[in-house]
């Protein structure tokens, strides 16, 4: 991925998967009599990023989701709609780690990974 990753500032290990994604927000969108389209577009240009990350350490995935914890925060990533970096307002869906290893051999948890969207504000 090109560019960087950074969640209130502070840069978080590179995602193995980010997959950009752009979405209007409609208000009252129906068919009219002649079966055609009316929209009321309310916004346009909503950023959303689906996120994934490989193999964490029980730091680097508890950095992650204290950072993304409160109601919003400010991401800087790569744009594709802009061509580079952009730094937005956003706030995170379901988050989701399954685990490596759940035995007595490791002293902490291994995470096999971490996934969760970013909805721009």
């Amino acid at each position: 991925m090109a560019g960087s990753l950074a969640i209130n500032g502070v840069t978080v290990k590179q995602p193995k998967s980010f997959n950009f994604g752009v979405m209007d927000l409609d208000g009252e969108s129906t068919r009219n009599a002649k079966g055609k389209m009316t929209r009321d577009i309310i916004r346009t240009g909503i950023r959303k990023m689906e996120l994934e990350w490989g193999s964490l350490s029980d730091g680097e995935i508890s950095s992650i989701l204290q950072a993304v914890n409160a109601s919003f925060f400010s991401v800087t990533y790569p744009d594709a709609m802009s061509g580079g970096q952009r730094t937005g307002t956003f706030y995170v869906g379901d988050r989701s780690a399954p685990s490596y290893s759940w035995n007595d051999k490791y002293k902490s948890m291994k995470w096999e990974g971490l996934s969760m969207n970013f909805i721009e504000q």
